[in-house]
């Protein structure tokens, strides 16, 4: 029986455990046996393993998170980690991996086809909506609607207390998030990494909303929005193994000089991994077992290398180096219809 393995890397969001659940019943029903990765590519390396039958993804469906556990472990910090990795994929049995991620998480895997270790399936994941050649990625459907909820109880209390509200979302150099909970939530202002913060402009746009009798306003930024000057607000200059920094405080800075320029009293609050966190939508659920269904049918068919994705409403499958060779910013269409909004 040919055995295929799973493994969830990078940053966990609402999604994966579909996936997780799907690729199991669809590779049972083909015949094939399934074994958990544990905790990404760091369980590749250390063989830290466990068998995936029915019982084991009973229930999974709409949890959050990831069974599996996942890290930021990158094989190739350390170059014996690699040849680790490749050894470990014949010792476990493994006749295909199905590696579910983000841009760094499927990086590795678009590396390690190049190095020869070729059996691989992508699946798309990070709640950032940021990878090239899909339109969406699960996750992130479930991170806007949460945002636009919070972003819904920051109107009550800021219409209440006559504030500006700032609501710092994540967005590291993409900003979907900020942009589409922003629209759905009414937002007076929205900032994104993609295009450089011009404060003159934020305030001008407040204080006319003010002119005309608003006592109130919502402004939502991505922690990755950089003013004009070009620095980003980090919590720390640490990098992890894929070279990023952590990034947050940005909010702060921004209600800070909001306030001192217009007078209005300004708060901030920080969503951080209350985005990541909680049970799927109906959106991210279905996305998730339909791209876990599609890349067991690879596997099945022996279409290495490929990344399952979903344009327009199917789901086909793209060169897997096509999803990582860029990031996929905003559309400034999109945009353009937010700023209709502004003030």
């Amino acid at each position: 029986m040919e055995k295929i393995g799973i493994l969830t890397g990078g940053g966990d969001c609402p999604g994966l455990n579909p996936v997780i659940r799907a690729v199991v019943r669809k590779a049972l029903s083909e015949g094939f046996e399934v074994v958990g990765i544990k905790d990404g590519w760091k369980g590749l390396i250390k063989q830290d393993t466990i068998a995936l039958d029915l019982n084991a993804v009973s229930g999974i469906l709409p949890k959050g998170g990831t069974i599996l556990g996942t890290s930021r472990t990158n094989p190739y910090k350390k170059p014996e980690d690699v040849q680790v990795v490749k050894d470990n994929f014949k010792k476990m049995g493994l006749s295909a991996l199905i590696a579910v991620g983000g841009e760094d998480t499927l990086g590795v895997a678009s590396k390690l086809i190049k190095d020869g270790l070729t059996n691989i399936v992508g699946v798309p994941k990070t709640i950032d909506n940021d990878l090239s050649a899909t339109d969406y990625t699960f996750g992130f459907d479930t991170a806007i609607n949460i945002a636009m909820e919070c972003i819904d109880r920051l109107h009550t209390t800021a219409e209440s207390h006559h504030r500006v509200l700032v609501a710092e979302l994540m967005g590291r150099h993409a900003g979907w998030i900020a942009l589409e909970a922003g629209i759905a939530g009414g937002a007076d202002v929205v900032l994104i990494p993609e295009l450089p913060i011009d404060m003159d402009e934020v305030c001008s746009v407040l204080k006319k909303r003010h002119s005309r009798g608003k006592s109130f306003s919502i402004v939502v930024v991505a922690e990755g929005a950089q003013f004009k000057e070009g620095t980003m607000v980090l919590q720390e200059q640490k990098l992890d193994s894929f070279g990023h920094v952590r990034l947050g405080g940005i909010g702060e800075i921004l209600a800070q000089e909001i306030e001192k320029r217009t007078g209005f009293e300004t708060r901030v609050s920080i969503l951080g991994h209350i985005q990541r966190g909680g049970s799927p939508t109906a959106f991210d659920r279905i996305l998730g077992t339909r791209l876990g269904v599609k890349a067991v049918e690879l596997v099945k068919n022996k279409k290495f290398g490929r990344m399952v994705a979903l344009q327009g409403i199917k789901i086909v499958d793209v060169p897997l180096e096509d999803a990582v060779k860029a990031l996929k910013t905003v559309d400034m269409e999109l945009y353009e219809v937010a700023k209709v909004f502004f003030g």
